[in-house]
């Protein structure tokens, strides 16, 4: 048995409180000691220790590079105790032009690039500090800055630089705590300094002053940013949204009569390789249409993607694409949070602030540097004042002092007979029994005596720095007009309102869309002057180049500027514009909603409600094949998100039939595949929230379903059609209205000849048809070459249909005046239906 160790301390605790304790323990230091940087000089405490290091190293301009190993070791070692990786990537990131707007440190051999590549490791490359750097570390040898010791107490290193430039809006900084993050843009160092100049003139000076001066980041890889109230936002309250845009330009091309978009500048933080590889694999996909070729021309000179464009593509609609779909249109979310000095306790602690409280922070902290030297520079001229003064006595009395020095017995007897005889002091004394012979000479004394009328001079004005706030605040703003003197520059991100933005609607010409869906899930849209008009029983035309076994399953006209909400059979709604949907030819087979909308494969697409605005007083209205009729208020379905929102609960044993935009006061018709139908009045189906089921509309027989909604808005004729081509229309008066939940009225004769009913639409004489089959035939015909007849019967021919083919859906549209008209005899063979029937209501 093991002897126990009396030496050994075992105290038992609650292991929450252990936790707890240590957690918070861990996350301070985190804050304190890694991730966050100081409001004073910008910086966290590894690129602080690597700026010292290589400092005290003597890697300063105008020296020689030493390799990165070296500084990486010598930070390691002195006063970094954490990974090598973590000192070399702060020391790669202060090269970066592209990282910084101000690199800290001059780097030679690859310290990577804007398109993501990683800096070669630090045994081949090679620092030195940069000349702005040495502007961070001024006077740091004057007690300018207080020390603490490093983490084995062998050495001591700066708690913070003196900072001759306010480099935390410089030169900005991101990190993750415990916690807490931030992630401040870096910003023109004229503007900033211009700002602090103000700021010292009148402490009063207000944010809105400031911001005249100070404009806004200032990006090092330049580009745009996009509106101005993220800045405001962020200068005000220290927390912002910024967006950024990517330097484009249009340029048209000599050797044809195609355009090309050049990008010259992207948002910051951005990779260029991946900005590259995301569009060509949008324009893989088909996401982004218009673009033919695309390449990489960037070199040393600076920075060119270029992007081809078709003949036919619109340059500025391309454009816009790609800033909606790329990151050549980024965010980045300002926090301006950094460690500040508690007034009692010094201490530092996170804070999040406003432009103006950090310039107020660095001013404090600059006129205390200048404090802290200005007194260090009068402890050493005082003392050597003291020494010269000495010095002085001793020549004056030349003789008498060299006969006690020769005889004196040694130097102590010596030093202590001319502090007696000549009432000096030790340190004087001492001087003066080291003074050369050579500063006997004539030319000798008179510099003595020069030297030390500047000294009492120098003193002089030191002592009046010491005595005067306002001589130490006009140094400080001579300071910093020389830094702005050697580093200033202009400003290379441009700052553009969002006001009179172009977007893709503003260069689109507002027009009609044949948009179909098939049963399959491909979406396209083709121009309604694709469809050339014919009379009642013409053959058509072919509509969709569709696979065998897939159809078309939903037609309908919809305007470019609209948007489409788009209902799936899960009862989800999904939003998008019809500009977004690929135009194709009619025999274009389109391509999968699914990759329009973020649904997965298997999912069925049941409605599309195209919409111009979510008004507040209108309603949609939803039926189901089971006879179920919900109405939900349209604004509730505004804002759907990426993944869709719920907008109908649907039975397991039903599925959405159809949606439809109402004003709450409209008359609905549903009607049957068996040729029944009711009509109701649209109050009698009280409004619903989102994600409820309905009520029901109508009371279906053995295996009926139904297959369209009408909502009536105007004085007109139903139509009906069936899927073997015949069709009708009948006064909307022969329907009578009726209480929500009967069994309806005959609607059309259904007999073999006419098969089953498959639409149902409210027509005008001057309206026209779109009629598609499951084969993908489609025929546009006017609505007043179908003659009006009574509710219960059969109909007339519409369109002759290959064998095995039948019609699956109808759309209305309005007749476009420029088209012409396709004018020739009915088809052989086409015919009436019979114009009468005897079937009876239900």
């Amino acid at each position: 048995m093991t002897a126990p160790n009396n030496r050994e301390r075992i105290l038992p605790r609650l292991i929450d409180d252990e936790i707890k304790e240590s957690f918070i323990n861990y996350s301070m230091s985190v804050i304190v000691s890694r991730a966050l940087p100081d409001v004073r000089d910008g910086l966290k405490p590894v690129h602080r220790r690597v700026l010292y290091a290589m400092n005290e190293l003597g890697l300063v301009p105008g020296r020689p590079y030493k390799k990165s190993a070296t500084v990486v070791g010598d930070v390691l070692g002195k006063y970094h105790p954490h990974g090598d990786s973590s000192v070399y990537d702060a020391l790669v990131r202060m090269v970066q032009d592209f990282s910084l707007r101000y690199p800290l440190v001059d780097g030679q051999g690859n310290f990577g690039s804007v398109d993501g590549d990683p800096a070669a490791a630090y045994r081949y490359t090679e620092a030195r500090l940069t000349a702005i750097a040495m502007e961070m570390l001024s006077d740091i040898d004057k007690n300018t800055v207080d020390y603490a010791p490093n983490f084995d107490d062998r050495l001591e290193e700066p708690t913070v630089l003196p900072a001759a430039l306010p480099n935390l809006l410089v030169n900005g900084s991101s990190g993750i705590a415990v916690g807490m993050a931030t992630n401040i843009p870096p910003h023109n160092l004229r503007e900033i300094v211009n700002a602090t100049i103000a700021l010292i003139d009148d402490p009063e000076t207000t944010l809105g002053d400031l911001r005249k001066i100070v404009k806004g980041p200032d990006f090092p890889t330049g580009g745009f940013i996009y509106g101005r109230q993220g800045i405001k936002d962020y200068q005000e309250t220290g927390r912002g949204r910024i967006v950024m845009r990517a330097r484009a330009v249009i340029e048209e091309k000599e050797s044809s009569s195609k355009s090309q978009i050049v990008i010259t500048e992207i948002p910051y933080q951005v990779n260029k390789a991946k900005l590259v590889e995301n569009i060509a694999e949008l324009v893989r996909d088909k996401k982004l249409e218009g673009i033919s070729d695309l390449r990489d021309e960037s070199d040393r000179e600076g920075m060119r993607v270029v992007i081809e464009l078709k003949r036919d593509a619109i340059p500025r609609v391309v454009l816009n694409q790609l800033y909606k779909h790329t990151a050549m249109q980024s965010t980045f979310g300002v926090i301006m949070l950094a460690l500040v000095p508690d007034a009692t306790t010094r201490r530092l602690v996170p804070k999040i602030m406003g432009m103006k409280e950090a310039l107020e922070h660095y001013i404090a902290h600059r006129h205390e540097v200048i404090v802290r030297r200005a007194q260090f520079e009068l402890d050493k001229l005082l003392e050597r004042e003291h020494i010269l003064e000495g010095l002085k006595i001793a020549v004056d009395n030349i003789d008498a002092v060299i006969k006690v020095i020769r005889a004196a017995e040694d130097t102590p007897t010596a030093s202590a007979q001319l502090q007696r005889r000549f009432k000096l002091s030790e340190r004087q004394a001492e001087a003066i029994l080291n003074m050369r012979l050579a500063k006997l000479t004539g030319l000798e004394i008179e510099k003595l005596e020069q030297e030390l009328k500047e000294v009492r001079a120098t003193i002089k004005g030191l002592r009046e720095l010491l005595e005067s706030k306002p001589k130490r605040m006009a140094l400080m703003k001579e300071e910093l007009n020389t830094v702005v003197e050697k580093f200033g520059d202009k400003r290379r991100t441009e700052i553009t309102s969002d006001e009179g933005e172009f977007t893709i609607e503003d260069l689109i010409a507002e027009e009609d869309m044949v948009v179909t869906i098939s049963h399959s899930g491909y979406i396209k849209r083709t121009s309604t002057s694709t469809y050339k008009r014919q009379r009642r029983g013409g053959r058509g035309n072919n509509g969709a180049g569709l696979k065998d076994e897939d159809f078309i399953e939903h037609l309908f006209i919809a305007s470019t500027h609209d948007y489409l909400l788009v209902f799936t059979d899960d009862g989800r709604c999904f939003w998008l514009k019809v500009h977004e949907i690929p135009q194709a030819g009619r025999a274009a087979k389109g391509k999968p909603v699914v990759n329009l909308i973020n649904v997965t494969p298997d999912t069925l697409v049941k409605a599309i409600v195209p919409v111009r605005e979510f008004s507040e007083t209108q309603f949609l209205l939803f039926s189901t094949v089971g006879g179920t009729v919900k109405k939900t208020a349209l604004s509730e379905y505004a804002n759907p998100r990426s993944n869709g929102i719920k907008a109908v609960k649907v039975e397991k044993d039903d599925e959405l039939m159809d949606v439809q935009i109402t004003s709450g006061t409209n008359d609905i018709v549903l009607a049957t595949k068996h040729g029944l139908s009711i009509r109701f009045h649209e109050s009698d189906v009280r409004e619903m929230g989102r994600d409820t089921t309905g009520v029901k509309g109508i009371e279906l027989g053995m295996d009926d379903e139904v297959i369209g909604m009408v909502v009536i808005k105007r004085e007109a004729n139903l139509l009906v059609v069936t899927e073997k081509g015949m069709g009708k229309c009948s006064p909307i008066d022969e329907y009578r209205v009726q209480k929500r939940g009967g069994k309806g009225i005959i609607t059309v004769n259904r007999t073999v000849k006419t098969g089953n009913a498959v639409s149902i639409k409210e027509v005008l004489p001057e309206d026209e048809l779109m009629l598609i089959t499951e084969h993908g035939v489609v025929i546009r015909m006017p609505v007043k070459g179908i003659r009006v007849a009574g509710r219960n019967t059969q109909g007339v021919k519409l369109v002759n249909l290959d064998e095995q083919d039948v019609v699956v859906d109808v759309a209305r549209m309005v007749p476009d005046d420029d088209e012409g008209v396709e004018v020739g005899a009915d088809v052989e063979g086409a015919e009436d239906g019979g114009d009468e029937g005897d079937g009876d209501e239900e």
